[in-house]
């Protein structure tokens, strides 16, 4: 089984090269000329996109090949306070210029959209917010120039006291979305809500693939799946996607505190899954969540 590691948004081992530069909505709003004040979001757009360039370089250098963006790339894109403003025209070859060398080092990008988007809410105006930010996020890697294979990857979000009236919601909603968009998602199994079993059958349900995040199946078990049980339709998940199937990779932070992650990935839970699924799984990538500096995976 060939296995490529990744991590998210951001090295801690690259000085100043935040990828998520931003302006509060407050600080917006006291900028008496609107205008200047789009320019200057368009201005730490392009710094966030020219951090990601450095950022790219930087795996490439060390043969990281998978990689998630910032979703806040573009700060207050999918705010109230920004309608009307649309700043791609602007920064169409900084997403080029990133799209190009993605695509000609063979790297595999995702993002993730934050937590208020969810599309089980019953509130309208959560779910219009939804729709608008899985919008722009899927934007983005169509700006970039990537096709499909590049994923935005949520969770399926809240029950509001009826799990079952809500997945029953959120797989109506995924059938009314754009295909372009519905092309892009994948949905992750969470901490406290919904199982990786759950999960799954909705990922079935809805014609798009699960990554199965191993921290949270550890604290959100269900009624005891095992992963070995679940491992081959998941990976059937992935099979129209042309890309292997994707796993998260974390640890608790400590006993207190399950759900937290640490600085640091514990190898062996991670490693006895790969075990596992070695045979039956000719290709993984592994998207660590950790926020050490130093994160290393020791295996012997």
């Amino acid at each position: 089984m060939i296995v490529r590691f990744g991590y998210v948004a951001m090295s801690a081992l690259l000085p100043n090269a935040s990828p998520s530069k931003t302006m509060t909505a407050t600080r917006f709003s006291q900028l008496a000329d609107r205008e200047a004040a789009l320019r200057r979001l368009e201005r730490l757009a392009e710094e966030n996109l020219h951090n990601c360039m450095r950022l790219l370089r930087h795996n490439s250098a060390h043969d990281i090949q998978v990689f998630r963006f910032s979703s806040r790339l573009i700060p207050l894109a999918t705010h109230e306070i920004t309608a009307g403003w649309n700043p791609m025209a602007v920064l169409a070859p900084a997403f080029a210029e990133v799209g190009d060398y993605v695509q000609q080092h063979g790297m595999r990008t995702s993002l993730h959209p934050d937590h208020f988007t969810v599309l089980t809410s019953p509130r309208d105006e959560v779910y219009q917010y939804s729709l608008r930010d899985l919008r722009h996020q899927s934007g983005m890697l169509a700006a970039m120039g990537l096709d499909e294979r590049a994923k935005c990857n949520i969770h399926i979000g809240g029950t509001y006291g009826d799990k079952m009236t809500a997945l029953h919601r959120f797989c109506e909603r995924c059938g009314k979305l754009d295909p372009a968009i519905l092309s892009r998602l994948t949905l992750e199994n969470d901490d406290k809500t919904y199982t990786a079993l759950e999960t799954l059958e909705t990922c079935e349900k809805v014609g798009v693939p699960m990554v199965l995040d191993i921290h949270h199946h550890q604290v959100n078990p269900g009624n005891g799946e095992q992963i070995p049980e679940l491992w081959l339709r998941i990976r059937e998940t992935w099979d129209a996607a042309g890309i292997p199937p994707k796993i998260h990779a974390s640890s608790p932070k400590s006993a207190s505190m399950p759900k937290a992650h640490a600085d640091y990935v514990d190898p062996e839970p991670l490693l006895t899954i790969l075990k596992i699924i070695a045979p039956e799984t000719p290709a993984l990538d592994v998207m660590i969540e950790a926020k050490s500096e130093r994160t290393k995976l020791c295996f012997n």
